[in-house]
């Protein structure tokens, strides 16, 4: 046996042991500091400048912040707020806005002079956004004076310098420009669309901030403006468009209790799912937190105390459950405090016991008096809940029986699925398939080691417009809650998935992808994990097999397809277009689209920084209201000539 002395030889001594200095370290391990060198760590750096102005705003002196993607995917950030002053830092013996870009963990947000709040200290903050830019120049308006100083990958170019005088003597902010390093990240294209879902939230949460982005890379610049007077209670209309409103009026409150500033706003809507966001110092916390807990308490109180008194719930009847009263609910709410703790390897949990009584108090005298003052609504809300606590009774008996078939191992596979005979999850694969008329196929056409199939019997059930009753009565739902094991809602648990991935395989047009995503409104409403964590695909058939003589190509798009001609000569091609996954044979179906070493598989991703906007096209397209829906099909008509479906 091997003893645990150090063998000769392994030159392991002190000289070993690296020391990077300033930001050489976020330069080494740039993912340590912004999650990835992905387009997702991309679009980090531009939250991280914009959060120092949003700070600004919250601290009362910055209305306007103006992001601009330049060509050539440089960024630029312009605000209105103090600037970020130029004098020289005497610990540091060098000026404060050199410390900002140069120095991790410095700003004026660790001491409590600064800022009040501020949403900056969750982040990794300016220096890391320098160390990773490639060119970072930065101007301050101070003074009625223009100072500038310039970076390269964390390295000051320059001393702060005086470039000018300010269009006017009480102009001040900061801007920012900056070009992230193509030596770090895989890609430098920023999505417009996500940096607009995460601009527009940010000035749902700040009253009164107006935000623009603009995107000036193509010939014809596109911008949006976002500024909402009425805040929160504007981000629960805008969620709950598409849907129908239970009652007129939003529920807002807000109030400070033991220095903690909250603010609530709540409607509920005709859906029968829950929508909650949770903020603290503009900083989404997904997981919730105290500021939830002592949310949901206090609304469960609320609504009984007020069903008892009223004669609606009887002496005989028990109280509502939370589940029941949060049933279509649509809530935000949003907490500022000075020292936010966060809780959790991905700090999305607000931690601060003191909120959750500051929250319980505020909410409390201010849901009491709206319930008495609008009987008509409070009324409605319990009549709501009265109908999803039937509902609920009638979802456990039929979950109880969903339960007592699911074993698999006694009583075998559910509906027709083929399993596969690997029992390592992590290296299976099922493939949800569209139609019996695929199941031969792709039955043959599989690894039998690892690959399950599944087929569906026509459109799987909307669960946008069902209770949780009509979801465990649906034999196609119930035998994939069987399949994947994992079950759903509360009974959610992601160590007991049988299948690493789950691979929606639909036909290349508009029914399947029709079918796509009906599936994937249930995954997102009853097992988002999946998706968050990666596990469901979907699969890309080709349109078409171009071929001559013996040598053929598949094609996924159109342009593919005439490329192909071209290359085979133009004359004598034979374009074959498959019109489902039952046209192909066992081979095509392999080949192309089960294969791991040829077929193209879409990762399904959900982005955490657009929640709202994720909800808000589900219930678009999946909800009861026709108007929305056919303006986001005339709205997104124009990119279909680019999908390569």
């Amino acid at each position: 046996m091997e003893d645990n002395k150090i063998k000769k030889g392994s030159d392991y001594d002190a000289q070993q042991i690296q020391i990077l200095e300033g930001l050489e370290a976020v330069r080494k391990r740039p993912g340590m500091y912004i999650a990835s060198t992905s387009i997702r760590g991309l679009h980090h750096l531009v939250y991280e400048i914009v959060d120092n102005s949003v700070d600004e705003a919250l601290a009362g002196f910055c209305t306007q912040i103006d992001i601009k993607i330049e060509k050539g995917n440089y960024i630029s950030v312009l605000d209105n707020g103090r600037g970020i002053p130029i004098d020289i830092n005497k610990k540091a013996g060098v000026s404060a806005l050199e410390v900002v870009f140069t120095v991790l963990h410095a700003g004026g947000k660790f001491g409590g002079g600064g800022y009040k709040v501020s949403g900056g200290l969750h982040g990794v903050g300016a220096s890391v956004v320098n160390a990773l830019s490639s060119e970072l120049t930065v101007n301050v308006y101070r003074d009625g004076k223009v100072y500038e100083q310039k970076f390269s990958r964390g390295k000051k170019l320059c001393e702060v310098t005086e470039v000018g005088t300010c269009i006017n003597p009480d102009q001040t902010g900061t801007f920012v420009r900056f070009l992230a390093d193509d030596t770090i990240f895989e890609t430098l294209e920023y999505d417009y669309d996500t940096l607009k879902h995460r601009l527009r939230e940010t000035a749902f949460l700040i009253k009164g901030l107006r935000i623009t982005l603009t995107d000036e890379r193509e010939d014809e610049p596109k911008q949006s403006v976002f500024k909402y007077d009425g805040g929160i209670k504007e981000y629960v209309e805008f969620i709950n468009k598409g849907k129908s409103p239970s009652y007129d009026k939003i529920f807002y409150c807000e109030g400070e209790k033991n220095k903690v500033l909250v603010e609530i706003a709540l409607q509920h809507n005709n859906s029968y799912s829950e929508v909650i966001y949770t903020f603290a110092n503009n900083i989404n916390t997904p997981e919730g937190g105290t500021h939830l807990e002592g949310f949901k308490k206090v609304l469960t109180k609320c609504i009984n105390d007020y069903a008892r008194g009223k004669g609606i719930l009887k002496d005989k009847d028990e109280n509502f459950q939370g589940d029941d009263i949060r049933e279509g609910l649509c809530a935000i709410i949003s907490v500022k405090i000075e020292n936010p703790q966060f809780e959790g390897q991905t700090k999305q949990k607000l931690g601060n016991s003191e909120v959750q009584p500051a929250v319980a108090s505020i909410f409390a005298d201010k849901f009491t008096y709206f319930l008495d003052q609008n009987p008509s609504i409070a009324k409605l809300i319990c009549e709501k809940a009265n109908a999803a606590r039937k509902a609920r009774e009638a979802a456990r008996k039929a979950r109880d029986l969903t339960r007592r078939k699911t074993a698999l191992d006694s009583l075998g596979h559910p509906g027709k699925l083929v399993d596969c005979s690997e029992k390592d999850p992590k290296l299976c694969e099922i493939f949800i398939v569209e139609g019996d008329s695929a199941l031969g196929p792709a039955k043959d056409g599989r690894n039998s080691k690892y690959q399950a199939v599944m087929p569906l019997r026509g459109k799987v059930l909307n669960v946008e417009k069902a209770r949780d009753e009509r979801i465990y009565a649906n034999k196609e739902i119930t035998d994939m809650i069987t399949a994947f094991g994992t079950g759903i809602k509360k009974d959610f648990d992601i160590s007991k998935l049988r299948y690493d991935k789950i691979i929606i395989m639909t036909d290349a047009d508009v029914d399947g992808a029709h079918i796509a995503t009906l599936m994937l409104t249930f995954l997102y409403r009853f097992m988002p994990e999946l998706i968050k964590q990666g596990h469901v695909y979907l699969a890309k058939p080709p349109l078409f097999k171009v071929a001559k003589g013996k040598k053929y190509y598949y094609a996924y798009s159109d342009a593919e397809r005439d490329r192909y001609i071209s290359e085979l000569g133009g004359e004598n091609v034979d374009v074959n277009r498959f019109k489902g996954l039952g046209e192909m044979d066992t081979e095509q179906l392999a080949q192309t689209t089960m294969d791991p070493q040829t077929r193209v598989l879409l990762q399904v991703h959900m982005d955490e920084n657009a929640l709202s906007e994720l909800d808000l096209t589900f219930t678009t397209l999946m909800g009861d209201e026709v108007v929305p829906r056919r303006e986001f099909i005339e709205e997104n008509a124009k990119y279909v000539k680019n999908l390569d479906v």
